[in-house]
């Protein structure tokens, strides 16, 4: 093994032996090198004459560029800060910007136990660099019976984790604190377990409640007082979008510092947020009481971004920094907030119609994009097809019974007639 990555592992083991007993193999093995990036670093800070180090190109004391690419964006972005490289970790600018973001976001959260957010290419290159430095072969990731499908290739195909399902629902249509708990225990043996939680849920659209969200850390700090090393990774795709009587803040809140053998891990980013899918801006962060840990974890994760991607869009780091730190920022997050609420609040009052709960009922939503109708002795998938060939309606079908319905793309106005021609096209079938 790298001696690099050892000093890492023994800088883990030091502060708390339970995150190193989390680590794959593959994360105990990873390391940031001394290579290029960090001599070019050096040398950023110290050729004051000549700097012939990293790979681009310059010209007039600027990076080289084309006129035609550097119109594009006039003078609101200088050239520094669109063709150069990206570092691994991201610009720092961006970097303290959106923890500065998630503290205002989540008040409850100790900012002494949480490390600097890292950009990634987005939230699934967030998800892989956990499932990288986490999972291994067999290795238990515990996620509701309603996830979103590429959890299957980020955990299962490329890390061979077993995927553990519990439904998401109870009874009492409130979130399966007892399911969690059960599924949790049957992998006791394990010695550690990923728990994958993501609020506002895709596909459903639903966020617990805050009481709910409190059993939820209850039920995590038993596990790992019993024993159990819990990675809990916090997908927070759709942060912000809570519509009605939920849970405000990031439960990464509270288990940020729940128990030495819970890692908290959030995966989130501007591209659902601020409405800039093709950006591919994301962050994880880390939560530990130890400086030498979040520093370790920060280098692997370097490590892993060194040796795939090497760093993300430069660009779209600099306009969603831009962003953030815009006067405008907060009035049209504001505004799109209530455009996303009010197609929200409409589709349940047209779900209300009496017409269709012989062809369905649906699943509780209170947040997010999406919301799930539960099929009565119809297809999912028969009826999607349907739906395209003779209305010309898209939906997603999840399984044999659950169609999901993205209610984030369809303007308010349209919101009846869509669910008008979905129950007629379930009245074909029927």
């Amino acid at each position: 093994m790298n001696e690099l990555a050892q000093a890492l592992n023994n800088a883990i083991k030091e502060d708390n032996e339970y995150v190193y007993d989390m680590l794959s193999q593959l994360g105990k093995e990873l390391f940031y090198p001394k290579g290029i990036l960090s001599q070019s670093a050096e040398a950023g800070k110290k050729a004051h004459r000549f700097n012939a180090t990293i790979g681009i190109a310059t010209e007039n004391n600027q990076p080289m560029h084309f006129k035609h690419i550097q119109d594009m964006f006039g003078d609101k972005v200088a050239p520094k800060d669109l063709f150069p490289y990206a570092a691994p970790q991201g610009k720092e600018d961006l970097r303290s910007a959106w923890k500065k973001k998630i503290l205002a976001d989540n008040p409850s959260l100790n900012e002494e136990v949480m490390g600097t957010p890292i950009v990634t290419n987005a939230l699934t290159h967030g998800l892989s660099i956990a499932a990288d430095l986490f999972v291994d072969e067999g290795t238990p990731v515990i996620v509701p019976d309603k996830y979103w499908g590429n959890y299957n290739i980020t955990f299962k195909v490329r890390r061979g984790g077993t995927m553990n399902t519990f439904p998401l629902f109870n009874d009492a249509e409130g979130f399966n604190v007892a399911g969690l708990k059960e599924a949790i225990q049957a992998q006791k043996e394990a010695g550690k377990v990923v728990v994958l939680l993501n609020f506002p849920n895709n596909p459903t659209g639903y966020t617990p409640l805050e009481s709910e969200a409190q059993e939820i850390a209850a039920v995590l700090k038993e596990a790992a007082e019993d024993g159990l090393n819990i990675i809990t990774l916090i997908d927070d795709a759709y942060f912000g979008l809570f519509y009605e009587d939920s849970m405000k803040e990031s439960i990464f809140s509270l288990l940020a510092d729940a128990h030495p053998r819970i890692l908290a891990v959030k995966v989130d980013g501007a591209t659902k947020e601020n409405y800039v899918w093709g950006f591919r801006v994301g962050f994880i962060t880390y939560a530990s009481k130890s400086a030498a840990i979040l520093n370790a974890l920060e280098q692997k994760t370097k490590g892993i971004i060194r040796g795939t991607i090497s760093s993300g869009s430069h660009p779209s780091q600099t306009i969603i920094l831009q962003s953030l730190l815009s006067n405008d920022f907060q009035s049209e997050k504001q505004q799109k907030f209530e455009l996303m609420k009010s197609r929200a609040d409409k589709t349940k009052e047209v779900l209300a119609k009496e017409d269709y709960k012989k062809y369905w009922t649906y699943y509780p939503f209170n947040s997010g994009y999406f919301m799930c109708l539960k099929l009565h002795n119809i297809d999912a998938e028969e009826l999607r097809v349907h739906l395209l060939d003779k209305y010309g309606v898209g939906t997603i079908s999840i399984n044999s019974t659950d169609l999901r319905i993205a209610f984030s793309c369809v303007e308010e106005s349209d919101i009846e007639e869509l669910f008008d021609l979905i129950a007629k096209g379930a009245a074909d079938l029927q």
